[in-house]
């Protein structure tokens, strides 16, 4: 994920999102989600379905849009080193971390991603909650995407641009959940877990790890 702070920034975290959910500690959750939407869908009208979805998803991203806000509003304290050499070293080294987790080097444990699917909604600002919820329990997978995205807004210091960055990757994270809440007959078609999806995650890892490669090579070209 290589950002560049032009407008494309918003098509490649889009797609960074989809590609998260197809992470082996995303996708699983994918049914259980969906099972969730479902039973607040009383009506069991694809309209209804299409509206929880976005509601839950939005939930989601208003978490994700406070993160991206808290990250651009630190990073202003830090904005007058954002050109020194240790600011890119210590970048390089969170990446570096991040790829490792995603290539299953370092392994940390999963927070219970799945708790609040066992609550039963009782009306549909459950669902906005439960969604605002599950944004903040996030998943090994995630953690690292998310993490790099929190780093990249930190530096750019805008609170508009970082808001909105988080918002498109939410709903990247969540364009498959609102397609099967929409169309609960996908939920049958979709391909099963397995090595496919470590596959993703493998790839994303070392995309991760070149990322670091080149923070590091700026990093030392600004030392004094």
């Amino acid at each position: 994920m290589e950002l560049t702070g032009h407008i494309s920034d918003y098509w490649i975290v889009f797609w960074s999102g989809v590609i998260v959910s197809f992470t082996p500690c995303v996708y699983p959750v994918l049914p259980l989600t969906a099972g969730y939407i479902a039973g607040a869908n009383t009506d069991g009208s694809r309209w209804m379905g299409f509206v929880l979805s976005l509601l839950y998803v939005l939930g989601m991203a208003v978490t994700y849009c406070t993160l991206g806000i808290l990250a651009a509003l630190t990073g202003r304290v830090f904005g007058q080193f954002q050109n020194h050499s240790v600011v890119f070293l210590g970048i390089a080294v969170l990446l570096l971390v991040f790829g490792l987790i995603l290539l299953d080097v370092i392994r940390i444990p999963a927070l219970g991603v799945v708790v609040h699917h066992k609550i039963k909604p009782k009306n549909i600002w459950t669902v906005f909650l439960f969604g605002a919820a599950s944004g903040l329990v996030v998943g090994p997978c995630t953690a690292p995407i998310l993490g790099a995205l929190l780093v990249y807004v930190g530096s750019k210091q805008n609170m508009l641009h970082a808001g909105s960055l988080l918002f498109v990757f939410s709903y990247g994270v969540g364009a498959s959940l609102i397609l099967v809440g929409t169309f609960s007959g996908l939920l049958s078609s979709l391909p099963k877990s397995g090595k496919w999806l470590l596959r993703i995650k493998h790839l994303s890892g070392l995309a991760f790890l070149v990322i670091a490669v080149l923070a590091f090579v700026k990093g030392f070209q600004l030392l004094p």
